[in-house]
């Protein structure tokens, strides 16, 4: 690969927009290829909720999760939430617990299948040594900066 600048210049590049490109180009590249298959990412991070769950999520506990994702917010995923159970992926009970349909598994299958598919598009030539040296630099910007983020 050839990258935007030598060694020497590379040090002196700001982070703030190095790390604004990239979260540029990999939200939407996965915003894209969702879109493709019906789906906005807010209803994936619901369908992976619900589906990877140990127990029974209520959508209080879902939505209150997700909300600060991408600064997405709670009116936003309020909706979203109820386009999953509107599509039939999702049903919700009197007590607001959450369920993945039949329909819903198989979308959540294929799905996750496109996101495995993103995850080694991303990964390519990148090793699991340098991806976890960057996220621990990335995090330690974040510490440094004052400023707070978590992913579960």
């Amino acid at each position: 690969m050839e990258y935007s600048h030598s060694d020497t210049e590379l040090i002196k590049q700001p982070i703030g927009y190095w790390s604004w490109a990239a979260y540029k180009a990999v939200v939407t590249r996965t915003r894209a290829a969702l879109a493709d298959i019906g789906t906005t990412q807010p209803q994936w991070w619901v369908l992976a909720q619900v589906a990877r769950a140990d127990t029974v999520k209520t959508r209080e506990e879902v939505s209150r999760l997700l909300q600060n994702y991408l600064e997405t917010g709670p009116e936003t995923m309020e909706s979203e939430i109820d386009t999953t159970v509107t599509q039939g992926w999702i049903t919700e009970d009197t007590e607001g617990r959450l369920a993945l349909t039949a329909q819903g598994r198989s979308f959540y299958d294929k799905a996750a299948a496109l996101q495995d598919e993103l995850w080694t598009e991303r990964h390519a030539d990148i090793s699991d040594e340098e991806y976890l040296t960057t996220l621990k630099v990335l995090q330690r910007f974040i510490h440094n900066t004052g400023g707070q983020a978590w992913h579960h």
